[in-house]
């Protein structure tokens, strides 16, 4: 089967910066995106960025464009999202999807429009 796997959340101050990766691994598939999204205690989850399957797509929620950049390498089967001037707001467990059926493409801002999940990193940023 297929898994993602996030890594790279920790600890840091307001201001800082970190790198999330989501490498995937399993059986050879293709995907029509991929996406972060993230879920705060006592919270929906929300959706922070996606990706096309060239890459030449990216999207943003909230205040993120401008701070997050979502990005892929496709011979690393990996996506990535670089965090900048994190904020406290940010903290959450973070996860990643994948979309393989091209629903993403009917709104990409929906949890249930991809069907391969990670387990999440945390990200806690203090002030």
């Amino acid at each position: 089967q297929v898994q993602l796997v996030e890594s790279g959340g920790g600890l840091v101050q307001a201001g800082d910066s970190l790198r999330l990766s989501c490498a995937a691994s399993g059986r050879a598939f293709t995907v029509y995106a991929m996406a972060w999204f993230r879920q705060a205690p006592g919270k929906e989850r929300e959706f922070v960025a996606a990706i096309g399957w060239n890459g030449g797509h990216t999207y943003y929620g909230g205040d993120m464009q401008g701070r997050f950049t979502i990005s892929r390498d496709r011979a690393k089967n990996t996506e990535y999202l670089q965090m900048n001037t994190l904020k406290p707001d940010d903290t959450a467990i973070y996860y990643c999807a994948a979309d393989l059926y091209g629903r993403s493409y009917i709104d990409y801002r929906i949890s249930s429009h991809y069907d391969y999940w990670g387990q999440g990193t945390q990200v806690t940023v203090s002030s």
